[in-house]
């Protein structure tokens, strides 16, 4: 009798049955954020912290995406909840191109970031989500479920665009 120890295959969080207590619209968000979660890990494993502050073939820097993922997140959520964006939350935004954090801690900061996320969409998740939210200055339209539904789809991508640089650094080594 053989023993493999095969790795499980790979199952999307979508398909793996968590945040069941959570409505249709938060579940999604969450494991949207749970997906970008998992490929940021994969495809950031191994790079320096040099690497991360490369901008390769005139591409925005890892660091970037990271620190944009993690802060473009609050604020968002910021106004699904109704709020407008602070003076530390406009501080953050304008620091987002720079920086010379380690890899390790612009990870931990998108992972906390996703974590407080978490919590807050599951807050909003049983609101009513048509309620209107105005973004910014302008107060430009939109609802609480817009504005929540865009953590997902403005997270997702810039972690496209965050793996697309971390695989052209990896081509660049060879």
């Amino acid at each position: 009798m053989s023993t493999s120890s095969a790795p499980a295959p790979y199952v999307e969080p979508w398909l793996r049955g968590t945040h069941g207590e959570v409505p249709a619209a938060g579940r999604a968000v969450l494991h949207a954020l749970d997906l970008a979660w998992d490929d940021l890990t994969k495809w950031t494993s191994g790079l320096t912290d040099a690497e991360a502050h490369m901008e390769p073939l005139g591409l925005p820097s890892l660091a970037f995406h990271l620190r944009h993922i993690a802060r473009s997140t609050d604020r968002i959520l910021t106004y699904a909840e109704g709020g407008q964006l602070t003076a530390e939350q406009l501080a953050a935004m304008k620091a987002e191109q720079v920086g010379e954090a380690t890899l390790a801690a612009m990870l931990e900061e998108v992972h906390a970031s996703f974590g407080r996320a978490a919590e807050r969409v599951r807050a909003l998740a049983g609101t009513d989500l048509n309620v209107f939210r105005g973004v910014g200055r302008k107060q430009l339209p939109t609802s609480v479920g817009g504005a929540m539904i865009h953590v997902a789809d403005h997270t997702q991508r810039h972690v496209g665009q965050a793996l697309t640089t971390a695989k052209v650094l990896r081509a660049m080594r060879d």
